[in-house]
């Protein structure tokens, strides 16, 4: 029989036995992955300098005015290179690492602690988001600064902007952690990951404006979520006289909406679907 004294006795032992929640332990799994993220200088210059690097370049090389959109194409890179940028920090950032971390058996032994999987992925989150927003601050500083980009003075499309990078940061994360299954190991991790991001940049518009690249390619880059962040962030920096370039002379918010939705849905799918914990040849 047990009295009232033992059950107060018993009762903070168990509270105390009990784990903490998967978005707590998400959220300190995401500060150990910013510090060991900063840790590593040379990755930070990397992550940061390279599209800073190519915005430079290719800006200055084509700094003429584009013909009746009243911009010049220095502002187009802007707005591109932010969207290519985001997805650099979401989609090859984790589709790197956590093909090397799986080869590493690093994956593997997270799975045996007692640390719930979607403590693990929340942390990757974190990482993205906060890495995600220092390079868009980033760029948008050169941009400002050095190409006479305007920043926007209403709050609509500070919001347009805001939904645009949580839903293309979202899909691109997604479709990173899906990749990674895919290179065989850790040393192919890059060549597998980085070549369709490069294809992609050139086919959606970062690299080549979009008025100058053939259809069949704008329909290829239209299925993926890097040419739809091209040009929302280009509806949201540029002036509406720009929309005249885009494929269907407008922003298209709407269609914007719809694809990158169903990148965050298909995405998470793909992942269920295909994430292993482990190599294939580890059985």
């Amino acid at each position: 029989m047990t009295t009232p004294t033992t059950d107060r006795v018993r009762r903070p032992a168990t509270r105390s036995a009990q784990l903490p929640g998967a978005w707590r332990l998400g959220l300190h799994q995401g500060v150990l992955e910013l510090r060991q993220f900063f840790r590593r200088r040379d990755q930070v210059v990397f992550t940061f300098a390279f599209p800073v690097v190519f915005l430079f370049l290719f800006a200055s090389i084509f700094s003429n005015d584009v013909e009746g959109a009243g911009i010049t194409a220095s502002q187009l890179y802007v707005a591109a290179m932010i969207a290519a940028g985001v997805m650099s920090t979401s989609f090859q950032s984790l589709g790197i690492s956590i093909a090397i971390e799986r080869d590493e058996k690093v994956l593997r032994r997270l799975r045996g602690t007692p640390m719930p999987p979607a403590a693990y992925f929340l942390g990757k989150i974190w990482l993205v988001l906060v890495t995600g927003l220092l390079e868009t601050a980033l760029l948008l500083l050169v941009g400002v600064g050095f190409f006479d980009v305007e920043l926007p003075t209403r709050a609509g499309d500070w919001l347009t902007f805001g939904w645009i990078f949580v839903l293309g940061l979202t899909g691109c994360a997604l479709l990173g952690i899906a990749i990674s299954s895919v290179p065989k190991s850790g040393r192919s991790a890059s060549s597998v990951v980085i070549l369709p991001f490069l294809v992609l940049q050139f086919i959606s518009g970062v690299y080549i404006a979009i008025d100058t690249i053939p259809d069949w390619m704008l329909n290829i880059g239209a299925l993926f979520p890097l040419k739809w962040m091209c040009q929302g962030f280009r509806g949201v920096f540029l002036p509406e006289s720009a929309s005249v370039l885009e494929q269907a002379g407008s922003w298209e918010y709407g269609r914007i909406a719809l694809v990158l939705g169903a990148w965050c849905v298909g995405g998470l799918v793909l992942c269920m679907l295909t994430f292993e914990w482990k190599n294939r040849r580890d059985g």
